[in-house]
């Protein structure tokens, strides 16, 4: 498995890349309201992207036809936006990917249309808490399997939630998707030692029920098997070695206190 090692003119790039997805997502959280269509959230991000200079990753990409993906409660991950209008209570997790001079930035959030549920809080708190804790492991020196159990980890001791069962994170860069791949579970100090240069997205993907997951007519969306609802958040993080740091986030901050001893 051979891996993509970025200059920092090419993190730049992704850095650019980065910050256009931040703002287009957080521009869509503030947009989620009940009535509104996914379709509509699938316009405005396309205008941001591009107003931006930026080119959305998603369109066309294996012939996906929209900017975002939009997935309301029971959807996981993939799902094409429509006139579906969302409702109070819903929660839709909305993946977004942009291209600036070739190189990608990639995230997800996942955030309630109105007023939700005590449990539906626990769950998005729990998903976004596993997100950072995989984060918190991408030092250089470190292995892949740190990231991957750090997420594990999390998951379990948050609940009963579960993490989905044949998704991943990847890596990313001059590619939406490129090795090496990044399970939501795995073994500490296992798996391909991380190296500055690398970039990661990383993305759990939990649940209130069981880890089964079916896919829709249309060869995109993607259910949980039960019904039960799901959330989804993902980063963009590069290694460097003053430490991780998350491409997509305002600030690209680098998390200097995350260091593990061991």
């Amino acid at each position: 498995m051979t891996f993509e090692l970025k200059t920092a003119a090419q993190f730049d790039l992704m850095r650019e890349a980065g910050l256009v997805v931040a703002m287009a997502l957080s521009t869509l959280a503030e947009a989620v309201a009940p009535g509104i269509t996914t379709a509509e959230l699938d316009r405005i991000a396309e205008l941001q992207i591009r107003s931006a200079g930026a080119t959305p990753s998603f369109k066309g990409y294996q012939g996906y036809p929209a900017t975002i993906c939009t997935s309301v409660n029971d959807e996981v991950v993939h799902a094409i936006p429509s006139q579906k209008r969302l409702r109070a209570g819903d929660l839709i997790s909305i993946d977004c990917g942009a291209i600036v001079g070739g190189w990608h930035g990639d995230a997800a959030i996942t955030v309630g249309v109105g007023t939700i549920t005590e449990e539906h809080e626990a769950l998005l708190a729990a998903c976004e808490a596993a997100l950072w804790q995989g984060i918190a492991q991408a030092w250089p020196g470190r292995r892949l399997g740190d990231v991957s159990s750090a997420v594990e980890q999390s998951v379990r001791q948050a609940g009963p939630f579960s993490l989905v069962d044949g998704y991943t994170g990847h890596g990313i860069g001059s590619q939406m998707h490129m090795d090496p791949p990044v399970p939501n579970r795995g073994t500490a100090g296992h798996g391909p030692r991380l190296v500055p240069g690398m970039a990661l997205a990383i993305e759990p993907m939990v649940t209130l029920g069981g880890p089964e997951t079916a896919v829709l007519a249309d060869d995109w969306t993607v259910v949980t098997a039960d019904g039960r609802w799901a959330a989804h958040f993902e980063h963009t993080v590069a290694i460097t070695p003053a430490g991780p740091e998350v491409l997509t986030a305002f600030g690209g901050a680098i998390l200097k206190n995350s260091k593990s001893s061991s």
